[in-house]
């Protein structure tokens, strides 16, 4: 499957929200305008997988907080049309946002729901440990979620090298 990962525009906002309806129907979807509010924020960085046509088949989310050398990234969402599932577009989106964290050094949380096996995999297999359980933290459905960190770039090669 070919696609090409873009930023994410106004225009896009539908077919996200579309795409987090059957992604995440019993977790409290976003709708259209949670995606624009999010494209506003001038700390947020919103990536889309595009197929050769403009067809969004996925979408990506990261906030990057404070100032050096205090740098946070909060992964906001993530997600992969179930069409298009397992072709690589969930760990491409990821690898767009852990670009934007490394340049700036930024230590990187997520949460993700404790069934999510899938997902779990990827973010470990790019560095994430879980680092706690927030209980019924997916409403309305009462799912809990791992809380998962990823060391920033200077400390994850560090700890590499003295392994």
């Amino acid at each position: 499957m070919s696609f090409t990962i873009a930023s994410m525009t106004v225009g896009d906002a539908e077919r996200c929200a579309e795409l987090e309806r059957a992604l995440f129907a019993g977790d409290g979807p976003w709708s259209t305008q949670a995606f624009v509010s999010e494209l506003a924020g001038s700390h947020n960085h919103y990536f889309v997988a595009r197929e050769p046509s403009g067809h969004v088949l996925g979408y990506a989310g990261v906030a990057l907080l404070g100032a050096p050398p205090n740098i946070e990234a909060e992964v906001h969402t993530i997600g992969t049309d179930p069409s298009a599932q397992r072709r690589g577009i969930g760990g491409a989106l990821l690898d767009a946002l852990l670009v934007l964290a490394d340049e700036r050094r930024a230590e990187v949380f997520l949460e993700v729901r404790t069934d999510n096996e899938p997902a779990i995999a990827l973010y470990r297999r790019e560095g994430f440990e879980i680092v706690g359980t927030r209980k019924k933290y997916y409403q309305p459905s009462g799912a809990d979620a791992y809380t998962m960190r990823r060391p920033a770039a200077g400390v994850r090669e560090n700890e590499e090298q003295q392994a």
